[in-house]
């Protein structure tokens, strides 16, 4: 809808063009963030607090495992003496970085009704064995292989100096998204579905180690559960556990009435071999939680589509706890309970972040690296709790004079926002710049300024 405020946006950035000289990608992209002058400066944190530190910062430093599981990790390794390890961790981090999720069967029903018309199309007889034959092997060719991982005491190992330390800084920068946004959540139970080699337990210790009396640690593998196991009591199978209450067990407990405060899914929503399964342990995960499910996967398209299936299963679901009938909510990442703009853009997008953390050290390991992880946080209760303040999605490209940032808005649109201390204010442009990729912008948006006849006049 044409208005003054838009015409009056249209010629701002017509006049940053030709002061700043926008390169011709962005300026199809350009724009400044709709009715927006100012940050939302309700609590007056930017008289009490530099710009640099502004609530809509989350992003931790670089992660560094504790010393006791550093320690023990490496002390099992040392132990178990796989010979190639370098190689092994290499071709299991590049398997698990390029899985794609399984072909559901109506997929593949369809696919094999396709194959079956086109050979019958070119075929000279009506041998329907052999169409069948050729049908399956053009299915196999096709279509991809899905697998189960099957987690014997080697492969544990494997994937324990592959994963273990990424996937502590993952669950890390969820857990601290939390503490960052609500300090005052003191929570006492963790159910960890999919616990591996328990990077979680040590998080969530790490974050909440005053509060959290009980770690439940589900995984259905018994060698991943004793590897967990012995990295808790520092590399032997003996010894008192650093972390105190944490349970191991295969299965989920059943009981409607169990509830957890934080319910976490880390890396292992992918590893079901079905929609129907990750249908059935994401409504039972939804059940058992008190307050936070927090839900991790690669960054990668397929970790970003399986999470976003589980955003709509929770927000969508009719199903009532027994013990909490409270409706759901995104907490983090998206300001906003709409359809993920990133997957219904014409070229859609993995919503992912990137935290940086200290390896183990082995040998081979030394530099620091870069976790790029997708994550959902859903919490009972009301929107209203949380912020909604923009996401930055992806690196803030800082220029002379302006910022650039690609938001994920309240109303459910990706937005290029080119911000600049002339027409944002001082305030909002020093808190732009220096913010980085997953933090939240603090600006106001048009619903929460109050009406002004000044603000729809035209400029001269």
């Amino acid at each position: 809808m044409a208005t003054a405020r838009g015409s009056r946006y249209l010629l701002t950035i017509g006049r940053w063009r030709r002061s700043f000289g926008v390169a011709p990608q962005f300026r199809a992209l350009a724009a400044l963030v709709p009715g927006v002058s100012h940050v939302d400066n309700k609590s007056d944190f930017l008289g009490k607090r530099p710009h640099r530190r502004h609530p809509g910062i989350l992003q931790l430093s670089c992660v560094r495992l504790p010393q006791a599981l550093a320690d023990a990790a490496q002390l099992l390794l040392l132990e178990g003496a796989m010979p190639n390890m370098e190689k092994q961790v290499q071709v299991l981090t590049n398997y698990l970085w390029s899985r794609h999720l399984p072909v559901e069967p109506e997929e593949l029903q369809r696919r094999a009704v396709l194959l079956e018309k086109k050979i019958l199309e070119n075929a000279d007889s009506c041998q329907t064995e052999k169409h069948q034959e050729e049908v399956l092997r053009a299915l196999r060719r096709t279509t991809y292989h899905w697998q189960k991982l099957s987690y014997s005491e080697g492969l544990s190992l494997v994937y324990m100096a592959a994963r273990l330390d990424g996937g502590f800084a993952a669950v890390s920068r969820a857990f601290h998204e939390i503490q960052a946004r609500l300090p005052e959540f003191q929570p006492q139970t963790l159910m960890d579905f999919g616990s591996g080699t328990g990077s979680v337990t040590w998080a969530a210790h790490s974050a909440w180690g005053q509060s959290l009396r009980e770690y439940m640690c589900v995984d259905s593998s018994a060698a991943m559960l004793e590897l967990a196991e012995k990295l808790l009591k520092g590399g032997s199978g003996s010894g008192m556990p650093c972390v105190p209450g944490v349970f191991f067990r295969q299965f989920l407990p059943v009981s409607p009435k169990v509830q957890f405060d934080v319910v976490v899914a880390a890396f292992s929503l992918s590893e079901l071999p079905s929609k129907a399964d990750r249908t059935d342990v994401v409504q039972t995960l939804w059940r058992k939680t008190g307050r936070f499910l927090v839900l991790v996967e690669n960054g990668t398209k397929a970790g970003h589509s399986l999470l976003m299936d589980a955003r709509d299963l929770v927000l969508n679901g009719k199903e009532k706890s027994p013990l909490d009938p409270r409706p759901g909510f995104v907490f983090a990442p998206c300001p906003h309970e709409l359809p993920c703009p990133q997957l219904t853009a014409s070229k859609p997008l993995a919503c992912s972040f990137s935290q940086a953390y200290h390896p183990i050290p082995f040998s081979w390991n030394k530099k620091p690296k870069e976790e790029k992880f997708s994550l959902v946080i859903l919490a009972r209760g009301s929107p209203e709790e949380a912020k909604r303040w923009p996401r930055i999605t992806q690196p803030v490209l800082k220029r002379p004079r302006h910022v650039h940032c690609h938001l994920c808005c309240p109303d459910g649109l990706m937005q290029h926002a080119v911000i600049t201390a002339r027409r944002h204010g001082r305030d909002l442009y020093r808190c732009a710049r220096v913010s980085s990729w997953g933090d939240l912008l603090p600006v106001i948006t048009p619903s929460e300024l109050p009406p002004s006849p000044a603000q729809d006049a035209p400029e001269s």
